[in-house]
């Protein structure tokens, strides 16, 4: 695991298991929306589940430990990974406690709502996670600073095109 991290990349492996995750669950509800029109769409469910779970290993699971190790300098560290632990836990023991309700509420159409959260995780990943391979902390935070500095200017562009309009 550690070598495909350090060949692929973290966010590039992060990406590809929120997608993989995400295909899959759009399998498991079509598996599960035709059981009853097909047989063999069980097979389909089955599949669906293995790779969702080998998608969740190789990217959601070990990568967001590498990258919020990488994220923090050494003082703030181990308190951003207590609360990355915290929230890792938390939303586990949400889903289990919630999820048999939840699929009898929806029923076949339960995989549904983790595939829109898939979604939005991806979506958040792709825009707002940086690769964090080979980079140092100082490297890391500059490409926040940069981004946060675009924003400002992009707020003040905006700013100065009012008031030139006004």
């Amino acid at each position: 695991q550690v070598f495909l991290v350090e060949k692929a990349g973290r966010r590039s492996l992060f990406l590809a298991g929120l997608m993989g995750m995400l295909i899959s669950a759009v399998a498991m509800t079509v598996g599960l929306v035709l059981l009853s029109q097909f047989a063999w769409m069980s097979y389909v469910s089955m599949v669906a589940i293995f790779l969702f779970v080998i998608f969740f290993e190789v990217g959601p699971g070990p990568i967001p430990w590498f990258i919020v190790a990488e994220l923090f300098s050494q003082g703030p560290r181990p308190a951003a990974i207590a609360v990355a632990g915290f929230c890792n836990w938390a939303c586990n023991f949400i889903v289990g406690m919630c999820f048999q309700y939840i699929a009898d509420l929806c029923g076949p159409y339960v995989f549904a709502i983790f595939a829109g959260l898939l979604l939005i995780f991806f979506l958040f990943a792709y825009f707002k996670v940086p690769e964090t391979k080979g980079k140092s902390f100082e490297e890391i935070a500059a490409v926040f600073r940069r981004k946060k500095l675009s924003a400002k200017a992009m707020t003040e562009l905006q700013d100065l095109r009012r008031s030139e309009e006004a």
